[in-house]
């Protein structure tokens, strides 16, 4: 190729010369011509080229069924290579058209090799983006955090590139660059400590599978609370349920706390955990005419028959005074309550059987006892958990003064303290 190229541009300066043009100006002459020569060639070169590369792409593109070759087109990979077919032509002949310009030639060239580098870069870049594109629509890999990937990879290909234009610009090797750079990794570690830290903890991420694209997290500190969208280098993405976006750096992902909802999404269903607040001083035990009346909800009325014989077998047994309440067994209003809704969730279709239900007393507080309701609805939907949840609870608070119970609620004014 160096030959052919010597003869393409070889050819003017010895002509002008041997026409008396004097060796200046037959070198400034030459160098114009060949200057002109090359323009036209390294144009029609990238025609010609950036012609056959793209058409041959589209169709290799249309004939396979591959959707990754449609990716390079769309990044227009073909036509950035066709842009390099003619600076590797114009390297080549910048020492033959410059040979009597030496220093221009060192200047030219170096410029040529620079943005040669450059262009390979970019080159690589866009069929790194076609292959991103590519893994994203792969169910396989569609939570996984190719962003970061992809960008380690352009950053340890931009640090060899800048290392290589280092090393043209100042005619030095690069051997010797790579230890002029090994000195200073200490200042290149404190340039790219949140890179480096994100690099870590995006792996750690993936490794570990704290968190996938797709999942719903929340994250007090950055105030997130809705899908992780995209997954890179540096950040996180978060669109929250109100359609604002919030970004949370990687290594935070790994450096504090946060909540994955994917488990309770993969499982069988949604946890349900609430309380009520009981007043202590409505708890009391039960009269007989009570329990007569109580019989009449369907839901307890075996289990109240069940108990009065249970404790009246007892209380007979042991001689027990029941001239007072608290004497011998006796069934409470709170628990016979708890009984009820416990049959109710058992009951309730719209939760899990097959998981915990249970209706549970808490330890007491100031403000009332507590009393909770423990289960898992089937449906894991926001919208649908969210209504079986207030049904069920809306049962409840109707429930409660049929046992002659009392919710808590705080005071709100002077009226409140009237009886």
């Amino acid at each position: 190729m160096y030959k052919i190229i010597e003869k393409v541009f070889g050819w003017s300066y010895p002509l002008f010369k041997k026409w008396d043009f004097g060796e200046t100006f037959s070198s400034y002459l030459s160098l114009l011509l060949n200057i002109l020569i090359l323009s036209l060639l390294a144009y029609s070169i990238f025609l010609v080229f950036r012609l056959v590369l793209v058409r041959a792409m589209i169709f290799v593109a249309k004939k396979t069924k591959t959707k990754f070759d449609d990716l390079l087109v769309s990044n227009k990979t073909a036509k950035y290579i066709a842009h390099l077919i003619p600076l590797l032509f114009i390297y080549k002949s910048v020492p033959i058209i410059l040979e009597n310009f030496v220093y221009w030639e060192s200047i030219f060239g170096k410029l040529v090799g620079i943005y040669i580098v450059l262009l390979s870069l970019w080159i690589i870049k866009t069929v790194f983006n076609a292959l991103k594109d590519y893994l994203k629509q792969n169910p396989s890999y569609s939570d996984k955090p190719i962003d970061s990937y992809i960008q380690v990879i352009m950053i340890v290909l931009w640090v060899v590139g800048f290392v290589i234009i280092v090393s043209k610009i100042f005619d030095i090797s690069t051997g010797k660059m790579l230890g002029t750079f090994g000195a200073i990794s200490a200042i290149i570690i404190l340039i790219f400590r949140d890179t480096i830290l994100g690099f870590v903890a995006s792996v750690q991420v993936s490794l570990n599978d704290m968190v996938r694209i797709g999942d719903w997290i929340t994250f007090d500190k950055f105030g997130a609370d809705g899908d992780v969208i995209e997954i890179n280098l540096a950040t996180v993405k978060v669109r929250n349920f109100d359609n604002t976006t919030t970004t949370i750096p990687t290594y935070s992902m790994i450096s504090d706390s946060f909540r994955n909802w994917r488990g309770m999404l993969n499982s069988d269903g949604r946890r349900i955990k609430r309380h009520i607040l009981i007043k202590a001083n409505s708890i009391r035990f039960l009269k007989d005419n009570e329990l007569n009346e109580l019989k009449k909800i369907q839901l307890i009325s075996a289990y109240i028959e069940k108990r009065q014989i249970e404790i009246e077998k007892y209380n007979t047994s042991h001689q027990v005074d029941k001239s007072l309440m608290i004497n011998g067994r006796n069934m409470t209003n709170f628990g016979l309550f708890r009984k009820y809704i416990t049959q109710y969730l058992s009951q309730y279709p719209g939760l899990n059987k097959e998981m915990i239900l249970l209706c549970r007393q808490l330890q007491p507080t100031s403000q009332g006892i507590p009393l909770e309701i423990y289960a898992f609805s089937n449906d894991k939907r926001f919208e649908n958990y969210e209504f079986i949840m207030a049904d069920i609870f809306d049962h409840i608070f109707a429930s409660i003064p049929y046992f002659s119970l009392e919710i808590y609620e705080m005071p709100s004014g002077k009226n409140d303290f009237v009886e």
